[in-house]
């Protein structure tokens, strides 16, 4: 059974482990490369860490912050949003719909940038794919009516990512479709499928109907980096 203390600082165990090949460390922060994520993580809030994140951020780049506990950044940091997210975790199989499932690849990607551009999932960049397998739906025309994918690779944890929808497609089970095959897909694999989503969205609900139990909360800071 996989260590589940590890999701209390998700991305710092996701940099140190399955993604260890593309993480930029320095010190106490790391970060995924900006063309791939800009998701990043400190081993512990405290000012030594922030210079050191600070070191392998640019200025006037925005990088996501992930944390145990509330992060407040010292001077040199502008905050654009903070909060509490909740994390959940599924240890059971579930029951999977018969709806005609894709691999996405490099093909895919300016449809996908531009579903999550407008359904808002969580940061999704150009070269987000990269961090794992991404699955869709297509309409019968061919184009991209729903996705999810794989983001942060722990040591047996494995996180679903960018469920999104269009919304003239909503109601349909396209969500809840794709990330029930992922998350069959991890557990059949021995790995814990886990996944972060506000407490007050609608999903939660669903993640809850599908299997899906809250682990606790972390802390989310968007925030930019100032000219020294």
């Amino acid at each position: 059974m996989a260590d589940l203390d590890q999701l209390d600082n998700p991305v710092w165990s996701s940099l140190h482990a399955g993604h260890r090949s593309m993480a930029l460390l320095n010190g106490n922060a790391a970060r995924y490369p900006r063309d791939i994520s800009p998701l990043a993580a400190l081993a512990e809030p405290n000012a030594q860490a922030f210079a050191d994140l600070r070191e392998l951020v640019e200025a006037g780049e925005t990088v996501g912050l992930v944390s145990p506990v509330v992060a407040e950044p010292p001077a040199g940091w502008e905050v654009k949003r903070a909060r509490f997210i909740d994390q959940m975790v599924c240890t059971r199989v579930l029951v999977e719909a018969d709806l005609p499932l894709i691999d996405l690849g490099e093909e895919d990607v300016p449809e996908m940038v531009a579903l999550a551009a407008a359904t808002e999932p969580g940061p999704f960049v150009a070269g987000t794919h990269r961090m794992g397998r991404f699955r869709g739906i297509k309409s019968p025309e061919g184009s991209l009516m729903a996705m999810a994918g794989e983001r942060m690779h722990l040591r047996g944890l494995t996180e679903i990512s960018a469920v999104c929808t269009w919304p003239q497609y909503r109601g349909q089970g396209l969500a809840k479709a794709l990330v029930v095959a992922g998350a069959n897909r991890i557990i059949a694999e021995g790995d814990i499928p886990f996944l972060h989503v506000k407490g007050e969205n609608a999903a939660r609900q669903l993640y809850e109907k599908i299997g899906f139990r809250t682990r606790r909360q972390v802390y989310f800071t968007v925030m930019t980096a100032l000219p020294a």
